[in-house]
């Protein structure tokens, strides 16, 4: 026999896992909001369902499961990675590392001046560092005074 402690354990053991597994199941009435949180119909029944499945001896995996083979795969707040959600899991990446190549090519075309590269091999010998700095200063337009320059033209290095 189980003592009244051991049965009050069991059942806050099985309250926290419903609770726990209703925190990241969605309410398909409310579609914002865990059933956890839901006071819709659906959302009650749902919580009814995981505490049956619970007490029937279900593991969390095999609830999930049940739930997104009868509502779909929405139902659950983290979808699984296939092919399907590839894009949507890996795109803050691409975008990010797209992000970082133009950073650095606009970095890398800001510090090569081609004409100083092209001085160098007409005359086959590296210019100083005081000739470098003349050249610069002869071959940069000054900025233009008024005008504000787009956010586009300054993302292209124009």
């Amino acid at each position: 026999m189980e003592s009244e402690d051991d049965v009050v354990k069991k059942t806050r053991t099985m309250q926290a896992r419903a609770r726990s597994i209703s925190h990241n199941v969605r309410c398909t009435e409310c579609g914002s909001q865990s059933i956890e949180d839901s006071q819709a119909d659906i959302a009650i029944l749902l919580r009814k369902l995981i505490r049956d499945e619970i007490q029937s001896g279900k593991t969390d995996k095999e609830i999930y499961k049940k739930l997104e083979d009868e509502f779909g795969e929405t139902v659950l707040y983290a979808p699984k990675f296939d092919l399907q959600t590839a894009a949507l899991w890996l795109s803050p990446l691409i975008v990010a590392g797209g992000a970082v190549g133009v950073w650095a090519f606009n970095k890398h075309k800001k510090q090569t001046n081609v004409h100083i590269m092209a001085l160098n091999l007409v005359r086959g010998v590296s210019l100083t560092p005081k000739e470098k700095e003349t050249m610069l200063d002869l071959l940069t337009p000054p900025p233009s005074e008024g005008t504000t320059r787009s956010w586009w033209r300054r993302w292209q290095g124009q």
